[in-house]
């Protein structure tokens, strides 16, 4: 017990300081980009909305059960499925907190793969749900009850003051957000600590993932248990110090942050079967194809 408490203040103390600095730049980002400029771009055709979604969701501040209802809510003002679901991938992903820790933990290296191999998946993902022949639902209209009863109806919305912007970017980043994503934090960092304790989780690590069932039990691990993008790392770099395959190490960092019971449920309810079934194809076989390259770069 003794040694299980130290690793983990060791790997709190290694990741607070990108955590922290993660947080304040995320609560800024989620206060100045307004929800209507994304969606503004993301529901046209073509390959641009699939890659824009790609890259607006690597920055923002959201894991996966958070990306759930922006993605819904894109669905209804009729983006197409393409962009919805690079969004839904590319947005748990990783973040600007899980880069940063990315980069402290496990290096440069590392940490440049990672972006780039989201890219890769969210856009791949996004084509295939441009193909799939589904019509995005018609947007909504949205009115006002006030106007409805009365059409002379005067809206009035007060402006807010640097301060007021600066609070409000400031609850977010150090209340809100720890808020959602900081029990999926704790359990990273104490399963991090739990594997490099025990010798018997070593010992099955060293026995049995080094080679290509790691593969297996990344897409089986990563599938069954989510875990933030940023909560994933120091868990990842414990498994390899235990000897785990780094290709795999990579496949389960991609597929965990995406993969959790929320997005299969609602993915089945909002958009079916058929979107499902494609969607958890791409993306197991995409992260496997991304590890096994990351593991032949020689890393």
């Amino acid at each position: 017990m003794e040694n299980f408490i130290r690793i983990f203040l060791h790997y709190t103390y290694e990741v607070m300081p990108a955590l922290i600095v993660g947080f304040f730049i995320s609560g800024f980002v989620h206060e100045l980009i307004p929800e209507t400029a994304v969606l503004k771009y993301l529901g046209s055709k073509g390959l641009k909305p699939i890659f824009l979604s790609t890259v607006i969701g690597t920055f923002l501040p959201v894991c996966c059960w958070g990306s759930l209802p922006i993605a819904v809510s894109l669905y209804k003002k009729g983006a197409r499925m393409g962009p919805i679901l690079a969004f839904l991938v590319a947005t748990p992903a990783t973040s600007i907190s899980a880069l940063l820790v990315a980069y402290s933990v496990l290096g440069i290296g590392f940490t440049l793969y990672i972006f780039f191999a989201v890219i890769v998946m969210g856009v791949s993902i996004g084509i295939m749900g441009n193909a799939i022949k589904y019509a995005p639902k018609p947007a909504g209209k949205i009115t006002c009850p006030h106007c409805e009863l009365d059409p002379k109806h005067i809206h009035t919305h007060k402006r807010r003051t640097l301060k007021e912007k600066s609070m409000s970017a400031l609850k977010y980043a150090f209340i809100d957000l720890p808020k959602e994503i900081g029990l999926e934090l704790l359990i990273g960092l104490l399963l991090a600590a739990l594997v490099a304790t025990y010798l018997p989780i070593g010992y099955m690590i060293k026995t049995y993932l080094t080679g290509g069932f790691g593969y297996v039990f990344s897409v089986v691990f990563g599938l069954l248990m989510y875990i933030c993008s940023t909560a994933s790392v120091p868990l990842i770099d414990s498994l390899m110090k235990q000897g785990m395959n780094h290709g795999a190490a990579m496949t389960l960092l991609l597929i965990g942050p995406v993969a959790s019971y929320g997005t299969i449920l609602v993915l089945r309810k909002e958009y079916g079967m058929k979107v499902l079934s494609a969607f958890l194809a791409v993306l197991i076989i995409s992260s496997v194809l991304l590890g096994i390259g990351f593991q032949a770069l020689g890393y």
